[in-house]
């Protein structure tokens, strides 16, 4: 699986769903670059039983990323269809209704692809001479912290039964921002208001002392 981190983030134009129900052609995360940080994550499928809770979450969790100037865009191969669909069907049956942030539909998996999140390939059939697909056409839940030049600063990759942290999400915005800010490095399990360490050996000797 590729390493994206530290390179840019991979460009695209696709259809999306995006304020709950409306449709969009040849959406792009480039109209983010110099705006905003970007939180770009992949999940599945609709209608299934882990996604609606991580899209959920995420939604729950909105004004906080947009309060850091962080957008939120999800993924899947699923079609703009079928999102407007789950988008408009009500959460006690299985449905994420509520849901804002842009939805893109991956359809053709090549989103997926560039962004090794897939989980298969296609491979050659020299007996029957056609292209099959091995493993499950679907993306794992992969998930990119993109930067306001569009380079990938963070990514988590889960299997598919795994349901991420949203809040682990938030706070690696968090901990670029503030490294961004003051020039200082983060260390384990910072969060707002913590310590920070300055990058050199004499502070983080002292950091780890009072440890």
């Amino acid at each position: 699986m590729a390493v994206l981190v530290g390179k840019k983030a991979p460009l695209f134009e696709a259809d999306a769903v995006v304020n709950g129900g409306e449709f969009v052609e040849k959406f792009s995360l480039e109209q983010y670059l110099g705006r905003k940080y970007v939180i770009f994550f992949f999940y599945p499928l609709d209608f299934t039983f882990v996604c609606p809770t991580e899209l959920i979450a995420f939604q729950d969790k909105l004004s906080e990323f947009e309060a850091r100037n962080c957008a939120v865009v999800g993924c899947s191969v699923d079609s703009k269809f079928a999102h407007w669909a789950w988008l408009n069907t009500e959460r006690r049956q299985g449905g994420i209704k509520g849901v804002t942030f842009p939805i893109v539909s991956d359809i053709a998996k090549t989103i997926a692809q560039n962004f090794d999140v897939l989980a298969g390939e296609y491979v050659f059939n020299t007996e029957d001479e056609e292209i099959d697909f091995d493993g499950e056409a679907v993306a794992y839940r992969g998930l990119f912290l993109i930067d306001k030049q569009g380079v990938v600063r963070h990514q988590v990759v889960n299997d598919i039964p795994l349901g991420r942290s949203v809040d682990e999400a938030l706070r690696m915005v968090e901990a670029l921002q503030c490294y961004e800010d003051n020039g200082e490095v983060c260390p384990a399990n910072w969060h707002p208001g913590d310590e920070t360490i300055q990058e050199s050996h004499d502070s983080i000797s002292s950091y780890l002392a009072k440890k």
